[in-house]
């Protein structure tokens, strides 16, 4: 049998290649190619897909921070606020329009504006009443403060302050003006505010009435506390329905001043003053608006239970009463019926009392005068009259 030629043998594989074939560098090139190409398409397409003014991050943007207050003014826990202080809320951000305002309480007449985009300032419409203790209050959550961004804030916020007492000169200057004093008051200028008017002015007290008797004018001092002030105060409170402890330090004592003052409401009443002289004969004589209008024979006491010299302003009266005490021997008494009685010193008081004869001293501390002369002086000494022993 004849072999076949080696160059003749069947083989399984072809040793050439087709003409069209690529080469395995060439084709692992081209793949690369086609994968960038459909790449660039896709990001292309996204790009078109993708609403016009947006980027890629704006899914990523961070939240808006919540609103909250910066600070007030006054700054929380305050104390001795001068009541012509301003007002004032800062947020962290720019409140919306329609944000709802904070609220005062006790409740201040006035109203709240913006004096920025970030603070609110509230605008009263008087002072603030001395020795009030006022709380600011910011409301939170979903119906509470709101920013422009539609941020809240997540609780609400409180700030307490608290208003410095009245100044005795200021107390002074509006019970003079207002009739309470026995003198007057004259501002150099009117308060450029109403939110001023509890803070002193500048300007100048004069006796109402010339030729006042030293006793009355020794007293007197403006700026200081003095009986004539303490006085007036007693007479202002018996006058509006306040407790008459003569102490100006209560909120419902400077609210009522600070209204009459607003509405000039003076006192009804004249000015009375009454004068106890100790010089025989014993005299008790009574000052109506710088004139006297009456003076009567007085007792005063005996030098076991003198009375005691001074200056006090009328705190109780009685047109009758039952008087009980304990004589300088040691024995007590009791007196009902004593008539026309007005009390100015602990137990001491202007009163009538039936005795033989009057001027020089017989009672037990108290001044005693002829019933029906202590019936004139009564009307004349309300609450708050001062009375002079000497």
């Amino acid at each position: 049998m004849t072999k076949n030629p080696a160059h003749l043998k069947p083989s399984s594989k072809s040793s050439r290649k087709p003409s069209n074939a690529i080469p395995r560098s060439k084709r692992s090139l081209v793949v690369a190619v086609v994968a960038l190409a459909v790449l660039v398409v896709g990001v292309a397409g996204f790009a078109l897909l993708r609403p016009a003014g947006t980027s890629a991050s704006a899914a990523q943007k961070p939240p808006v921070p919540p609103l909250y207050v910066v600070g007030t003014t006054p700054a929380a826990n305050a104390t001795g606020v001068t009541a012509s202080s301003p007002i004032t809320v800062t947020f962290s951000a720019p409140l919306s329009s329609s944000s709802p305002k904070p609220s005062i309480t006790p409740a201040v007449p006035g109203n709240w504006t913006s004096a920025s985009p970030t603070e609110l300032e509230f605008v009263p419409a008087g002072p603030l009443v001395p020795g009030s203790s006022e709380k600011i209050t910011v409301p939170g959550g979903a119906t509470g403060a709101l920013g422009t961004k539609h941020q809240t804030m997540i609780a609400p916020y409180t700030a307490s302050f608290t208003v410095a007492q009245g100044s005795t000169l200021r107390l002074q200057q509006l019970l003079a003006e207002l009739g309470y004093l026995p003198l007057n008051f004259t501002p150099a200028s009117q308060p450029s505010s109403p939110q001023q008017e509890a803070d002193p002015q500048v300007g100048t007290f004069a006796w109402r009435w010339p030729n006042q008797p030293p006793s009355l004018t020794s007293l007197w001092s403006p700026g200081v506390p003095n009986v004539i002030t303490n006085g007036a105060v007693m007479s202002f409170e018996a006058q509006h329905g306040l407790p008459w402890n003569g102490a100006p330090t209560g909120t419902a004592f400077w609210t009522a001043l600070l209204q009459a003052a607003s509405t000039g409401a003076a006192d009804p009443l004249p000015y009375g003053y009454v004068l106890v002289s100790k010089q025989l004969p014993e005299t008790a004589t009574v000052y109506q608006n710088g004139v006297v209008k009456y003076t009567t024979l007085a007792n005063t006491g005996v030098p076991a239970a003198p009375t005691a010299n001074g200056t006090f302003p009328v705190y109780a009266r009685y047109t009758s009463t039952t008087m009980s005490g304990t004589n300088p021997n040691g024995t007590k008494y009791v007196d009902p019926g004593i008539p026309w009685v007005s009390y100015f010193n602990g137990g001491d008081a202007l009163h009538g009392f039936v005795r033989a004869s009057y001027g020089f001293p017989q009672s037990v501390g108290c001044v005693e005068m002829p019933p029906a002369h202590a019936a004139v002086v009564f009307p004349m000494t309300p609450i708050g009259t001062l009375v002079t022993v000497q």
